[in-house]
């Protein structure tokens, strides 16, 4: 354990140098920055925000930029801590970013708030994940969420739970913000639409600890069974609810792609109803898609699968780039005002719209795990 936590922190110290790539920031460009957890983390999400983000602007650049201005992006590794996040905030900074882009970590953007580190930062934020109810409700005016949050993805699931005629719904959850505001959900959605009982358990990442959950909710025997936390415990948990005998449905929120979950569930993954909050990434129908399956093979080329957290970072490069050329100055003050001004966009089929709060998109849909470790919608 000492070993593991030893590379894992040389590793951390290393990564902006030397594991993403980098711009060169040339006088002129406008910067954007991603904090996000590309160590210590097990899953692959923040580099694939970084790699969609990127894909993004290369688009943008190639086309003359914003305002003939070139977009460059600055990378850095929090090592999913708040305190790493901070101190890569102050490194970020020296940089003068206009936005940071993507922040991930309920844990991390809870002490973001609580320490009310952006009433002193002359930032904004566009797009944190998750999208817990707690980073949301009050939130902040410099943080705008585009995806749907975790209340309106987990309602989506209720609802549809109960089109199922499933009448009760075990939630196992990971006890930090993101689990214990997804379990409040659930029970807010169970309440609000009626005919369904909710179940719960809760778990640290410790995996005698989650089993000993997964074996207390198949005690209870609901009909389905919903999982909340950081993808990790995702996986590990339907793994788990699945080898304590749960066969009934499970669904979860957008957080982990359908490949990553048969790596931890294998079989079991099988027929796992996973909520999403962008289009397809394999799909070719929107024009969204078509023109971020065009970025992704320009920009990646070594690349030969996309998933959604590729489209989510895809998005949310679109997104700032429209406000940005909005903007009646290039600053995060203006790129706030830009955001609230500019009414409803749409990306191509994906519409995004602050003109009345921060809070974006209320798309969701929900995806089902195939047996081959595609998502099917």
């Amino acid at each position: 354990m000492i070993l593991r936590t030893l590379v894992a922190t040389l590793a951390a110290a290393l990564l902006p140098a030397a594991a993403l790539s980098q711009n060169t920031i040339q006088a002129g460009d406008i910067v954007v920055a991603q904090i996000g957890p590309f160590t210590v983390l097990p899953a692959p999400d923040p580099r694939e925000l970084n790699e969609g983000i990127r894909a993004a602007l290369d688009e943008i650049n190639g086309r003359g930029g914003i305002q003939g201005r070139r977009v460059s992006l600055v990378s850095l590794d929090d090592t999913y801590t708040f305190d790493g996040f901070r101190q890569q905030l102050a490194v970020a900074m020296e940089k003068k970013p206009v936005a940071l882009l993507t922040p991930l970590g309920s844990a991390t953007l809870k002490g973001v708030l609580d320490s009310k580190l952006l009433d002193n930062t002359d930032i904004v934020i566009l797009n944190a994940v998750p999208g817990a109810s707690v980073l949301r409700a009050p939130g902040h005016p410099k943080l705008f969420h585009i995806r749907a949050g975790d209340e309106q993805q987990i309602h989506k699931i209720v609802n549809h739970a109960r089109t199922l005629n499933i009448r009760s719904m075990g939630v196992l959850y990971q006890n930090i913000p993101i689990g214990s505001s997804g379990l409040a959900s659930a029970r807010a959605a169970a309440a609000e639409l009626g005919g369904i009982d909710i179940v719960d358990a809760a778990s640290s990442t410790d995996a005698a600890a989650i089993a000993k959950a997964a074996s207390t909710l198949a005690a209870a025997n609901p009909q389905s069974a919903l999982v909340v936390g950081a993808p990790k415990f995702v996986g590990e948990s339907i793994a788990a609810l699945r080898a304590a005998g749960i066969s009934q449905q499970i669904f979860t929120l957008s957080y982990l792609p359908a490949p990553a979950l048969v790596k931890f569930a294998g079989e079991g993954a099988r027929g796992v109803g996973i909520a999403q909050t962008y289009p397809n990434p394999r799909g070719a129908t929107l024009p969204l898609q078509r023109d971020f399956r065009a970025a992704m093979a320009k920009a990646h080329p070594t690349l030969t699968a996309y998933t959604t957290f590729h489209m989510e970072g895809y998005v949310t490069a679109r997104v700032f780039a429209e406000a940005a050329r909005r903007s009646r100055s290039l600053t995060p003050t203006g790129i706030a005002q830009a955001l609230h001004s500019m009414a409803e966009v749409d990306l191509g089929g994906f519409r995004v719209n602050f003109a009345r709060s921060n809070l974006g998109s209320s798309w969701v849909d929900i995806g089902v795990v195939s047996g081959d470790g595609k998502l099917l919608y």
